[in-house]
């Protein structure tokens, strides 16, 4: 499903959420295309309808074929609120008017969730060393460009830290894909290798358990900080309250709140692969950002076409940024 229903424009968006017809005006809601639009729409659509009742807003989902489709909805308005990962995250919030203001918790208590390279059961390849030491003769099915755990933390662990700028220069055939596509792709024998991440595998083999015994892992990220929730950061105060109030409150005992209630927000944030939501900022992109560092660090080292003097200059840069982000991330501690 998609919907490109757009709202009043930027200049007129403090009338939008303006009383007394707040229960009439619309929230597009985007939503990261890590498997396919019907199946989202199947997790989704109860939450948005819960969120649609006790906010007062109409809430409309806003779906793209890609991530930049809900950054670019974002930057343009088009998109108010939006589930990201990470990376994508980072990307609304540095040119799209984004800014966090809620993170996920993952359903099992987990602070984040990992990153994975997949491969079919058969498959001799189990381990990363066997992966590049073959891959001349590999299919490799990467991550959307914006995703964390599908591009930017295999790219960086897997590939950079391994002297790989590129995936694309070492392997046969590279092409990108969304998480469910890489885990069928590799189910079904159409590549050898893939992207993937522990979410998604928990739905792979909810859903589907017969290609999920046909998956094998053979790497596991660091853990990834959990998805966030961006909000346009010139969204009135009001409305960030109401939106704000409803994800902390979500699942979560209430004053007014039945027993009943609770549980069947329990139950639809557990079709998310979700507990309730914890308050965030901004500030869970330090480690993200680090990493987009120490990649293009790397990549700079290594060009051989770069002069030394801009090289230098470059790295200098590079690495000024990230002592700054290692203190923040020391303050935060």
């Amino acid at each position: 499903m998609k919907i490109s229903a757009t709202i009043l424009a930027a200049a007129t968006l403090g009338s939008l959420f303006a009383a007394p017809a707040l229960a009439q005006e619309t929230l597009n809601f985007g939503i990261i295309s890590t498997e396919s639009s019907q199946n989202l729409k199947q997790e989704w659509v109860p939450f948005l309808a819960e969120m649609e009742k006790q906010t007062g807003f109409k809430i409309k989902a806003f779906f793209a074929p890609d991530y930049a489709g809900i950054i670019e909805g974002m930057r343009f308005n088009k998109v108010q609120v939006a589930w990201f990962g990470n990376k994508s995250a980072m990307e609304a919030v540095d040119r799209a008017e984004g800014e966090i203001f809620v993170q996920s918790v993952d359903a099992e208590g987990n602070p984040g969730y990992w990153s994975h390279l997949l491969v079919h059961k058969d498959s001799t390849l189990n381990s990363v060393q066997d992966v590049l030491k073959n891959a001349a003769e590999l299919t490799f099915s990467n991550g959307d460009p914006n995703s964390t755990s599908g591009f930017l933390v295999p790219g960086y662990y897997v590939f950079a830290q391994n002297g790989v700028d590129d995936p694309k220069k070492i392997f046969k055939r590279v092409i990108n894909a969304n998480h469910e596509t890489n885990a069928m792709a590799v189910a079904n024998k159409q590549v050898d290798v893939s992207t993937n991440n522990s979410e998604n595998l928990r739905l792979v083999q909810a859903r589907q358990p017969e290609k999920f015994a046909n998956i094998k892992v053979i790497w596991t990220s660091p853990l990834i900080p959990a998805d966030p929730i961006v909000w346009r950061k010139d969204m009135p105060k009001d409305a960030k309250d109401k939106i704000k109030t409803f994800f902390l409150t979500y699942g979560v005992a209430a004053p007014g709140k039945s027993q009943d209630q609770v549980k069947k927000e329990v139950e639809t944030l557990a079709g998310l692969q979700w507990a309730p939501f914890k308050p965030s900022s901004n500030d869970q992109l330090l480690p993200i950002r680090q990493l987009e560092l120490f990649k293009n660090r790397n990549k700079i080292a290594g060009d051989a076409n770069m002069s030394e003097t801009d090289k230098k200059a470059k790295l200098a840069e590079i690495d000024a940024k990230l002592a700054d982000l290692t203190k923040r991330m020391a303050a935060l501690k």
